[in-house]
């Protein structure tokens, strides 16, 4: 004879009620954990594309003004480049748009370094010095007239000045203009008196200086 088990209780088979809402509450929280966490991950910010790594974008040559020998864009030492993106990438563009690139469409402007220029030609400068040097005529045409007088009256200091001064217009100015402003002693070089420097073939040899930024480093040297 089987006895019923009382009206208005639980049948053990069904389990303790309390359980059953506790393990009901922990599934509903997990999943709402979940859902929270996945779309934590689908909303992370889109990079812009000027913070892209490098080897993930490619940027073309300036175009070369023929009488600077300068970038076409310079301004305040500073010119701009075209970027593209690698394929299959996305970041936002210059606008601020989400764009997914193909490699054809251009992601952001990079900034070059270029020189100011103001007409005096640095082959023009070292033929004078070599040539007429004992005549004060490069130091005429770098717009340092007084020296150049003086030059002229004492036959280049004996030819010991014109020397020196054929030395100090060859090494050329720095790539960034005047001596002043890369903090190098004017005594270094000999540049025009306006600040600004030579006209010198972009793709051609040229003085730079050389620092350790983010886009270089310094290699270990190993010696035997």
């Amino acid at each position: 004879m089987v006895a019923a088990w009382p009206a208005g209780r639980a049948s053990p088979a069904a389990g303790p009620p309390g359980l059953l809402r506790t393990l009901w509450l922990v599934t509903v929280a997990a999943g709402h954990w979940g859902a929270a966490a996945s779309g934590a991950v689908g909303s992370e910010e889109t990079p812009k594309c000027e913070d892209l790594r490098v080897g993930q974008y490619i940027c073309k040559e300036p175009k070369i003004n023929d009488a600077t020998q300068e970038p076409v864009n310079c301004t305040n030492y500073t010119a701009h480049v075209p970027c593209f993106p690698a394929p299959n990438i996305i970041c936002k563009d210059f606008s601020g748009n989400e764009t997914h690139f193909t490699g054809n469409e251009v992601g952001f402007l990079k900034p070059i370094a270029c020189r100011n220029v103001n007409g005096y030609s640095y082959k023009v400068a070292v033929a004078l010095s070599l040539f007429l040097g004992w005549l004060g005529a490069d130091r005429f045409y770098l717009g340092y007239p007084a020296l150049g007088l003086l030059k002229f009256c004492t036959v280049g200091f004996c030819g010991i000045g014109s020397l020196i001064d054929f030395i100090l217009i060859s090494m050329q100015d720095p790539l960034m203009g005047s001596g002043a402003h890369m903090n190098i002693p004017e005594a270094e070089i000999v540049g025009p008196s306006d600040g600004s420097s030579y006209i010198i073939d972009y793709y051609g040899t040229r003085l730079t200086r050389l620092s350790i930024t983010n886009e270089t480093f310094r290699k270990t040297q190993f010696y035997p």
